[in-house]
């Protein structure tokens, strides 16, 4: 039997490059799903906030606002500190959304029992109430966009989504 040129010269070298194949074709699916996904996110994004921007104008609460209260909303509070850096704002900035979030009621404050400088900020039930609404209508809008996904798309999704459940986010 005949050995072909290149596998009589590259039989020492073949597992070597056929690993590096691997890797290259494992970089280049993983490029093809981040392409896949940032399309998907770009495109979710802009339907999903359209939505969102029309719900939350009318309850007069803008983006970093709703952010705020997403994060209260999984915790039992933060402290300014706390919200000045998820938010990535400096405390004073962080002080002026929660200021105009306590007077349309969707947060309160309180001063913490072992020190009274430390104000502790947590979501009311009207806050909750709006997080829980705009969820609610992410997920409407969101199961739209997914029913209409061949099954390669939806494996990327799937596959996304258990890495970024994996991944500590601030």
């Amino acid at each position: 039997m005949a050995v072909h040129p290149y596998l009589s010269q590259n039989m020492n070298t073949q597992p070597a490059k056929m690993k590096q194949t691997q890797l290259n074709a494992s970089g280049a699916s993983v490029k093809a799903d981040a392409d896949r996904l940032a399309d998907f996110v770009l495109f979710t994004q802009r339907s999903c906030i359209l939505n969102l921007s029309s719900e939350l104008n009318k309850g007069n609460v803008s983006f970093p606002q709703f952010f705020l209260l997403t994060y209260l909303s999984s915790e039992d509070y933060l402290t300014m500190s706390d919200i000045a850096k998820k938010m990535g704002h400096s405390t004073a900035a962080a002080t002026g959304l929660v200021d105009r979030l306590e007077k349309l009621s969707y947060v309160e404050r309180a001063h913490a029992a072992e020190d009274r400088r430390k104000i502790m900020v947590s979501i009311t039930s009207k806050g909750l109430d709006l997080v829980s609404k705009m969820r609610k209508e992410i997920a409407i809008d969101l199961a739209g966009i997914l029913a209409g996904m061949d099954e390669e798309e939806a494996e990327t999704v799937e596959h996304t989504n258990r890495a970024l459940r994996n991944r500590t986010i601030a």
